[in-house]
C-alpha cells in the first residue's frame, strides 16, 4: 500500500501537467485568445468543485480505491480520445477534454489524501505530517516536470504520439491501483446521504474558508496575470514562460516535501491556529514588496524572480500545513467527506482566483499596471485567509 498510492497519483500528477501543457499549447497554436484560454483553466476548476462535492459521498459509498481507480480511468480515456481524434480536434474538444481531466484530477487526489488516515498507523501527527507533506510535494514536482515533458513530447511525438504515451504511463500508474490498494478502505455505511457532505466539524469549516483564500490569492496573480506579463511585456517566448512557471511550481513541490522541518513539532494536544495564521499572512508580505519594488521602477525581472522565489516557499509550507490539518482534524469515519467538502473549497478558490486574474488584469489595461492590481487582490485574498484562521482555535478549543 505504502508503494502503490504514491505510484498511482504521482503517475497521474505527471500525465495531468504533461496534457495541461499539451492542450494549451495546441490552443494557443489555433489561435485562441487569452479568454478562450481562460476559459480552459476556468472549466477544469469548476468540473473540480462539482466532482469534490460528490466526491465525499462516492468515496464513503464505493471505497476510496475504486475512487482513486476510477480518476486514472477517466484520464485513460480523455487521452485516448485525443488521440484517436487528433487529426480533426476542434477547440471546444480540447476544453471538454480538459474538464474531464479536472474530474479525474480531483477523483485522485481526494482519494489519495483520505487514504494517507489509513496508511499511517494509530494516532501519530508526525508521521501524518511527514506522509501529506511527501505526497503533496512529490505530486506538485511532478505536476512541474509534466509541464516540460507536455512541451518535449509535442515536439518529438506529435499531438497524437504525446498522448499514447501518456497513456500508457497512465496504465502502468493503473495497475498497482488495481492489484495493490484494498478498494472498499473508506466506506462509511453511517451519513453518506447528501447532508453528510457539509461538514459539521466548525474546525473543517474554518479550515475551508481560509484555503478558499488562500487559494484565490495565489491564482489571482498567478494563473492569467503573470504568464501574460512576462509573454507581452517582457517579450519572452511562449516555452520560456512555460519553463519558468514549471521550475517554479517544482521548486514549490521540493519545498512541500521539506516543510516538516520548517513546522512547530506536531502535538496532537497543541493548536495549529495562530501558526497557521502566521504562515499565511508571510505571503502577503512577500506580495506588498513585490508591489513597492515594481512600482518604484526596479528591474522586473530580477523582483519577480526574487518575489515568486520567496513567495513560493512561504506558499509551500503554508498549503503543506493545511494538507495536513484537514486530514488530522477528521477521524477515519470522516475523512473522505471533510477532504472532498475541503478541496471543493480549494478547487472554488482557484475558480475566482483565475477568474479574478483574467478580469482585474484586462480591466486595469493590461501591463505592469493589471499586474500591480492583481497584487493588490491577492494581497487582500491572504489578508482574509489568515483572518480566517484565527477562528481555528476556538474551533479547536470547542473539538477538545
Amino acid at each position: 500500500v505504502t508503494q502503490s498510492l504514491p505510484e498511482g497519483v504521482e503517475t497521474f500528477t505527471l500525465t495531468d501537467g504533461a496534457l495541461r501543457m499539451l492542450l494549451l499549447l495546441h490552443l494557443h497554436a489555433l489561435g485562441a485568445s487569452p479568454i478562450a484560454i481562460a476559459g480552459l483553466f476556468l472549466g477544469y476548476e469548476f468540473c473540480g468543485i462539482v466532482t469534490n462535492g460528490a466526491g465525499g459521498w462516492l468515496g464513503s459509498r464505493f471505497g476510496l480505491g475504486r475512487t482513486l481507480a476510477s480518476g486514472l480511468l477517466l484520464q485513460i480515456a480523455v487521452c485516448t480520445v485525443l488521440a484517436l481524434g487528433a487529426h480533426g480536434i476542434w477547440i471546444p474538444m480540447l476544453i471538454a477534454a480538459q474538464c474531464t481531466s479536472g474530474v479525474a484530477k480531483d477523483l485522485t487526489k481526494t482519494s489519495a489524501k483520505s487514504y494517507v488516515k489509513w496508511v499511517v498507523p494509530g494516532e501519530d501527527p508526525g508521521r501524518l505530517l511527514r506522509w501529506i507533506a511527501l505526497l503533496t510535494g512529490s505530486k506538485n514536482t511532478l505536476k512541474g516536470i509534466g509541464f516540460f515533458l507536455g512541451g518535449a513530447l509535442l515536439a518529438g511525438l506529435g499531438f497524437a504520439g504525446a498522448c499514447w504515451f501518456l497513456v500508457v504511463l497512465l496504465v502502468l500508474g493503473l495497475l498497482p491501483v488495481l492489484f495493490c490498494l484494498k478498494p472498499q478502505t473508506g466506506r462509511d455505511t453511517h451519513g453518506t446521504g447528501p447532508r453528510a457532505r457539509v461538514a459539521a466539524d466548525r474546525r473543517i469549516r474554518w479550515l475551508s474558508i481560509a484555503r478558499l483564500f488562500l487559494f484565490g490569492a495565489r491564482d489571482v496573480w498567478f494563473a492569467i496575470a503573470l504568464p501574460l506579463y512576462l509573454s507581452t511585456e517582457l517579450r519572452w517566448p511562449h516555452t520560456a514562460v512555460g519553463a519558468f512557471l514549471a521550475a517554479w511550481v517544482i521548486g514549490y513541490g521540493i519545498v512541500q516535501t521539506l516543510a516538516p522541518r520548517l513546522l512547530t513539532r506536531a502535538d496532537p494536544q497543541a493548536s495549529r491556529a495562530f501558526e497557521l495564521a502566521a504562515w499565511t499572512a508571510a505571503p502577503g508580505l512577500i506580495l506588498i514588496g513585490l508591489y513597492a519594488a515594481l512600482s518604484a521602477g526596479l528591474d522586473p525581472l530580477a523582483t519577480l524572480v526574487i518575489g515568486l522565489g520567496l513567495f513560493g516557499i512561504l506558499f509551500a509550507v503554508c498549503s503543506t500545513l493545511h494538507s495536513y490539518l484537514i486530514v488530522a482534524f477528521s477521524p477515519r469515519g470522516t475523512v473522505v467527506r471533510s477532504v472532498a467538502f475541503y478541496y471543493m473549497s480549494n478547487a472554488a478558490g482557484r475558480f475566482l482566483g483565475t477568474a479574478a486574474s483574467a478580469g482585474l488584469y484586462q480591466w486595469a489595461g493590461g501591463g505592469l499596471s493589471g499586474l500591480l492590481t492583481c497584487l493588490i487582490g491577492a494581497s487582500l485574498c491572504l489578508a482574509i485567509a489568515a483572518l480566517s484562521s484565527w477562528p481555528l482555535h476556538a474551533a479547536e478549543r470547542a473539538a477538545a
